[in-house]
């Protein structure tokens, strides 16, 4: 049955605060993707938004670069229309934040540093409905091959404690070392890190693939056991935990089956973050990761989340870029916002878990179709 429109139409002027954003640094980080756009255009998401419909902004953003804030003011109010974003079942959006971590690590193993970041492996194979053997799990998007006594070819890949116990040792795998397995395990969480060598050199790692397992965060574990209430999970809370009772992290952590690995990256810009899924180096403070399936990257949404304070001190009403996905981030309000890197952002990113509302700024040849068609129209 056709639901209402996911879009409500509002004017410029009915955004709190945006007559206080600075738009001017969220400019830099939509004319990053408007560079990409000339390389490989984004994929529609569900909803409808075209990326071919951006031809006319992104031309602009490449050709004329605005000088200040009210000119990159100008610029988004010129070529685009705020959407509001209905919720689902009428609840309220949601942001979380993200961050790359920045930790010390080893181009070797030493007593000091014993813990791992492995490459793809090479017998990890993407699975997808053309080779999906029966009886797989359909959530599976990743394999293992031919494993013996397996007719298929085709099996669930080993899990965290599987690999953590040494399901893939001796491969050469180990891209780097580091010296706590809670540290290794919060950046398999933001898929990213920058390591601090023991040589003096700086590398960056990033998302390769994963074992495929459904994730399942330690917050939840841990308030389901009852050991943190639930309202006072945080990334700080569960850190302390873990360094109250090291000799039940394994129990935790492998409970969590996915595994991520990873791909070494340059780090070509030391302010940017890690070039994501949308191909652009993430923008601290102006790329938010949303539902790929549902939206396309390099669309701008502005954020209302007043409650939340912890980027500067005020109420966070901002205008971000489309520019990451993850597992976890599912909806058409829901949001994980890039703090930047290293232990600083990880305060912030670490508390943050906001109610907001959230306006998706749409080309202005496609906001009359958008605003009126139903969900169902958008799907097709």
């Amino acid at each position: 049955m056709s639901q209402p429109s996911p879009f409500i139409e509002r004017r410029f002027d009915e955004l709190p605060g945006w007559q206080d954003d600075d738009q001017f640094a969220a400019f830099a980080a939509f004319r990053r993707s408007a560079e990409h756009v000339l390389v490989k255009p984004y994929r529609a998401g569900a909803l409808g938004i075209e990326c071919s419909a951006f031809a006319k902004a992104n031309a602009e953003a490449l050709n004329a670069a605005p000088a200040d804030r009210i000119e990159a003011r100008a610029f988004f109010e010129r070529h685009f229309v705020p959407l509001q974003m209905r919720a689902d079942a009428g609840g309220t959006g949601l942001v979380t934040g993200f961050y790359e971590p920045e930790v010390e690590a080893s181009p070797v193993q030493t007593a000091h540093f014993p813990v791992p970041l492995l490459a793809r492996p090479p017998d990890l194979i993407d699975v997808d409905d053309a080779n999906r053997p029966p009886g797989l799990d359909p959530y599976l998007a990743f394999a293992r091959a031919t494993p013996d006594g397996v007719p298929t070819g085709l099996a669930e890949y080993f899990d965290r404690g599987e690999i953590e116990r040494g399901a893939l040792a001796d491969q050469g795998l180990e891209i780097a070392w580091l010296a706590d397995k809670v540290d290794a395990f919060f950046i398999h969480v933001q898929g990213a890190a920058r390591l601090a060598m023991t040589n003096g050199s700086l590398m960056r790692v990033t998302y390769a693939a994963k074992s495929g397992q459904r994730f399942s965060g330690p917050g939840r574990m841990l308030a389901d056991l009852g050991e943190i209430p639930l309202a006072d999970v945080t990334m700080q809370s569960i850190r302390a935990w873990f360094k109250r009772n090291p000799q039940r992290i394994d129990e935790i952590l492998w409970r969590n089956r996915s595994y991520i690995f990873f791909k070494e990256a340059d780090v070509s810009d030391p302010a940017l973050g890690p070039i994501a899924a949308a191909k652009v180096p993430l923008t601290p403070g102006r790329s938010i990761a949303v539902d790929r399936l549902l939206h396309t990257f390099g669309t701008p949404f502005y954020i209302d989340a007043p409650a939340l304070t912890a980027f500067d001190g005020r109420p966070f009403r901002r205008l971000m870029i489309a520019q990451d996905t993850g597992s976890a981030i599912i909806g058409p309000t829901r949001g994980d916002l890039f703090a930047g890197s290293g232990d600083a952002a990880g305060e912030i990113a670490g508390v943050v878990r906001h109610a907001a509302d959230f306006f998706a700024l749409v080309p202005r040849v496609l906001a009359p179709r958008l605003s009126c068609h139903t969900v169902s129209d958008a799907n097709q």
